[in-house]
């Protein structure tokens, strides 16, 4: 028998979930611990405003609704709220919309006046919207592998800026595991050599690896128990939410040795990555009996805000697909966390959900997510479960500028209103697979929760720029209007706009990464001419960091653009067999990579120096330091083993400065190094390839590019942490220089169809 743990649950149980906001008990006034909560946020967000300040309750909406009013009384800013995450938001609209300020990923822009403008007359603003859901698995390695108590610090009180009440949390998940697995007979090395590297985890929270990056050090495991204990500890201090782990049934390979007797299904290996997961049968007694060993020692760690993240067989194939199995799968998985825990709910993805699963949970403990905004389509709004509309929008952490802001400022409002298609709608979520990146159209997906209606969005980008630099210069404000007519409206949800830069060399491409594309489906001269107008604001904004970050992010942006029509330019020469114009093509395309790199060197954000650095931090012997520094490099590159038909490398692709030159620019030199022993007929478009790229072993020359991949990896090369170069200058020479070669180009160029056009 398992002894039960103490009562752990923090909170009573959330609202049932309806097809609205849904009421709840309001308090007279809030617990003093939640307004000091807010304080303390306030004064970490500006320190040296803070005494002109005053945090106040203020009650939600009859129905329910979170609600925040901003008012100047007597001289003072007044933020009022119900906690720390709309008091926060309170903050936001103020330093928005008076103040003209702006705290981002990158960047910040808080150049106040000593004395805090006042606000001309009472705002009160409420959200439609229960949940603002936030963050994806794969934002925790993408991103946050490297992050420490600082770095989630300032994550966490953006979040409470933006208004998020219901953050994934899977930091520390290795305890929970470790702790599991001793009180069923595992050793501690057993333990460790099943769990993942530090990159790797949230794969493994997916159940779709093990073993892979590690055996993972105990410092490790130490640390982030401490650590996910501070993140949950001041995500709910400001009255969020936090989702964390439930039980699916993924156990370690070994269970089958342990438990012979018990249904345990090998998974299907996932992406090429061994030795594969191992699956407990629902209806196998053992899986209630160790899923509640697992939530047992997750509450005990952690305790419990009962929501609970729940994807049985995520992106594999369960072992019997009948609509009855699925149904059991359901029940018996809600069971398992409902004896646990009465007051549980199921957090479910909607990217693999499958409704025999969803019907078998009751309808009022279920809460679907839908990463990309559009699975509600095919599922009739999650067949009238409550749901988030949500996005994606990043894929591996691939840089590139831009998205579809017209569909993501009317899919939820429109949803919301018209319960026939939306149902039971009860939230907004972004669900990035990495961030630190693309600002703006993020900063819109969470602002969308403080609105019933669609935002107007020229004056909306207007407000923002605003914002976001301080200043009202009209030549800014250009650039970003031929942003949003351009990079800003494409047609494709999750736009991948890859440079053939970042791919495996090669003559014929079609894609960097696995299931991307070179495809560009917006007025390429539209960001060049806003890379121009930014130019033209400099003198007045290129001291203000958020403009710094914004110019590089846009002239990167161009410049991978032009590398597309470059690249086919290399390959049109091979094959015309003239050498001079071949080595023309070579010595421009490389030149191109060089100068991104040198653009990129001027800013932290792309620096690959720094994403090794901080992994290198968290080992407490150079072993570990050494383990740390791999995993690092592996994500990025070659993500899984090395194998003859891998093919999820360079998914994690990365405009970085040191990536190019350290990297990318590298394989490219190796593949033209090659075609210079091959006759001028060699042609690569028969090779074998997987997701349309040569395998590893496609030939003598693509193998040994596999090997110098990997031994890359083992590397310890250091490359810089500190930006290098001026920004603006920097810029300036570049369009300088590459504007005549994108203006050759453009006219004669498909960008849809990425090939020159006939004739050309």
């Amino acid at each position: 028998m398992i002894t039960p743990v103490p009562n752990l649950f923090r909170r009573c149980a959330l609202a049932l979930l309806g097809a609205s906001a849904v009421a709840w008990a309001e308090p007279s006034k809030p617990a003093p611990p939640a307004l000091d909560a807010a304080r303390a946020l306030v004064t970490r967000i500006l320190p040296a405003h803070a005494v002109q300040i005053d945090v106040e309750y203020c009650p939600r909406e009859a129905d329910g609704s979170d609600a925040f009013e901003v008012e100047t009384r007597a001289g003072r800013l007044v933020l009022r709220g119900q906690n720390g995450v709309t008091i926060g938001s309170a903050l936001k609209w103020y330093l928005r919309n008076v103040a003209h300020a702006q705290i981002s990923w990158n960047g910040d822009n808080l150049a106040l006046p000593a004395q805090l403008d006042p606000v001309p007359s009472k705002v009160r603003v409420s959200s439609p919207y229960r949940h603002r859901v936030y963050l994806n698995y794969c934002t925790f390695n993408y991103t946050a592998s490297w992050w420490d108590r600082a770095r989630w610090e300032r994550e966490i009180d953006w979040m409470a800026l933006n208004g998020v009440t219901t953050p994934l949390a899977a930091t520390g998940q290795e305890a929970v595991w470790q702790n599991a697995l001793r009180r069923v007979g595992f050793a501690d090395e057993e333990i460790r050599r099943y769990l993942v590297g530090p990159a790797y985890g949230a794969w493994q929270w997916m159940t779709n690896i093990e073993e892979w990056g590690g055996p993972l050090p105990q410092s490790w495991i130490d640390s982030h128990a401490e650590l996910g204990r501070f993140i949950l500890e001041r995500e709910r201090a400001l009255g969020m939410t936090p989702i964390l782990q439930g039980f699916t049934g993924c156990v370690p390979l070994a269970f089958l040795e342990m438990y012979p007797k018990a249904r345990i299904l090998k998974k299907k290996v996932w992406c090429l990555v061994p030795p594969g997961t191992a699956q407990l049968d629902p209806e196998d007694p053992l899986f209630a009996e160790f899923g509640r060993v697992f939530l047992e020692e997750q509450t005990r760690l952690f305790g419990t805000d009962h929501l609970y993240a729940c994807d049985p067989f995520h992106e594999g194939e369960p072992p019997k697909d009948t609509p009855d199995y699925l149904h059991d799968v359901g029940v018996r998985l809600f069971q398992v966390t409902q004896r646990f825990d009465p007051e549980a709910i199921i957090v479910m993805q909607g990217w693999t959900i499958r409704e025999g699963i969803v019907r078998g949970i009751p309808a009022d403990r279920l809460l679907a997510l839908d990463l990309t905004g559009q699975k509600w389509r095919e599922t009739g709004a999650f067949w009238g479960r409550p749901w988030v509309a949500g996005i994606i929008q990043n894929y591996g952490g691939r840089h590139y500028l831009g998205g579809n802001l017209p569909q993501l400022a009317t899919n939820s409002p429109s949803l919301l209103a018209d319960p026939r298609q939306g149902g039971r709608i009860v939230g907004v979520g972004l669900f990035p697979e990495a961030i630190e990146h693309n600002p703006l159209l993020f900063d819109l997906g969470l602002d969308l929760a403080w609105h019933r209606s669609a935002v107007e969005l020229p004056a909306w980008v207007h407000g923002y720029v605003l914002a976001r630099y301080g200043h009202d210069v009209p030549s800014a404000q250009h650039a970003w209007s031929l942003l949003l007519g351009s990079v800003y409206s494409q047609r494709s949800p999750e736009p991948p706009m890859e440079s053939p830069l970042l791919g495996r060399p090669a003559l014929t491409m079609t894609m960097a990464s696995p299931w991307g594309s070179f495809s560009r489906d917006y007025d390429v001269m539209a960001v060049w001419d806003a890379w121009a107008a930014l130019l033209s604001a400099a003198p007045e904004l290129g001291k203000v960091d958020t403009f710094r970050f914004d110019l590089v992010d846009v002239a990167r942006q161009a410049l991978a653009d032009l590398s597309v029509p470059l690249q086919r330019e290399v390959a049109a020469a091979w094959e015309s067999g003239d050498a001079r114009r071949f080595h023309s093509a070579r010595d421009r395309f490389l030149e191109l990579g060089a100068d991104l790199d040198t653009l990129l060197a001027t800013r932290r954000d792309f620096l690959l120096g720094r994403w090794l650095a901080d992994a290198r931090r968290w080992g407490t012997t150079p072993a570990e330091s050494d383990l740390c520094e791999r995993n690092a490099r592996l994500l990025l590159t070659v993500w899984g083993p090395e194998s003859p038909k891998a093919y999820i490398f360079d998914y994690a692709g990365r405009q970085w400065a040191g990536m190019l030159r350290g990297f990318y620019l590298e394989r490219w030199k190796k593949f033209f190094a090659f075609l210079e022993t091959q006759r001028s007929s060699y042609r690569d478009d028969q090779l074998a390839r997987g997701t349309n790229r040569p395998d590893n072993d496609a030939n003598p020359f693509y193998r040994d590019l596999s090997h110098w991949e990997y031994l890359w990896c083992e590397s310890h090369e250091t490359y810089p942490t500190a930006e290098t170069g001026d920004s603006v200058e920097t810029a300036r020479a570049l369009l300088t220089k590459w504007l005549p070669v994108i203006r050759e180009n453009a006219s004669r160029f498909d960008w849809q169809r990425a090939e020159f056009r006939s004739g050309n």
